[in-house]
């Protein structure tokens, strides 16, 4: 049995810091940043996480410091607000993200970045109409930058980040080296290794199984392969793939043969499934 889930929708917002200079003592001074991104709705177990503390997140909490961040939990989900109004970030189930930069420039520009550390975001962005202006998410194997684009981003254990465009350009760099994410185009990013050259858009979360038994009355055995650039979750844990996108892995047999699986595009795009253990 095939069940389809729609993908997760949540949104960013990137705020605006300020500066002043005074003649008297002739440099720059900093000036107090009122930037934030704003939680608008949740669903399931969020938390709202500020240096060492934590607590359940609530519909207008905001992420005002470099550090602040949210974690997403199983089934859960979150919609934050850039306070310029210049898009959306959408995040995923058992995600964890924090805020690496708020900023703006001597020209006005506004610097946001996120860093999604595991997990599954989607970005959407209006054209920047301030040319220093910049919107980026970092993953632990490298950056993407965007000028106003729809684009997604997946984080598999290990870091290996899949970088998916659906509108726009995305610029992706890693280990000195930067790809263009066209619409239409996908690249894999791999923790010590530049980014791979763009591929086709598969966007497919489909599960291809080759094994699916019962080892004994304790243990079921499951081989099979997704699009390598997609999170397979099978029991609500995050399971590591290969460049391939295979895996092959033993797990308890549930006394009702019954096992649920979620595989997420780095778009957001989910299908869940119950697999029936013969």
């Amino acid at each position: 049995m095939r069940r389809w889930t729609q993908p997760l929708l949540i949104a960013a917002a990137v705020g605006i810091t300020c500066s002043a200079s005074t003649s008297i003592i002739a440099q720059t001074l900093p000036v107090r940043v009122n930037r934030w991104l704003e939680l608008r709705q949740t669903s399931g177990s969020v938390v709202y996480v500020r240096g060492s503390r934590t607590q359940p997140a609530r519909t207008g909490f905001r992420l005002q410091a470099v550090g602040d961040g949210l974690r997403t939990g199983a089934r859960a989900r979150a919609t934050l607000a850039l306070d310029t109004q210049i898009g959306f970030v959408q995040v995923s189930e058992n995600t964890d993200l924090q805020i690496t930069e708020l900023r703006t420039t001597r020209n006005g520009g506004r610097v946001t970045e996120i860093t999604v550390n595991r997990g599954q975001a989607r970005l959407q962005a209006r054209p920047f109409t301030v040319p220093d202006t910049e919107l980026n998410i970092r993953t632990p194997a490298g950056v993407s930058g965007v000028r106003g684009t729809i684009f997604g981003v997946s984080v598999q254990p290990g870091g290996r980040t899949g970088v998916a465009t659906e509108e726009g350009n995305v610029e992706t760099s890693a280990q000195g080296q930067s790809v263009n994410v066209p619409a239409g185009f996908q690249s894999m990013i791999v923790p010590g290794e530049p980014p791979t050259p763009p591929m086709p858009l598969t966007n497919d979360p489909s599960l291809n199984l080759s094994i699916l038994r019962a080892v004994d009355d304790t243990t079921v055995e499951i081989i099979g392969r997704v699009d390598p650039l997609n999170l397979l979750l099978i029991e609500d844990a995050v399971q590591t793939l290969d460049r391939s996108g295979e895996f092959n892995l033993r797990l308890p047999l549930p006394a009702d043969r019954r096992i649920q699986a979620l595989v997420t595009t780095p778009l957001g795009q989910q299908q869940a499934y119950e697999l029936v253990v013969p």
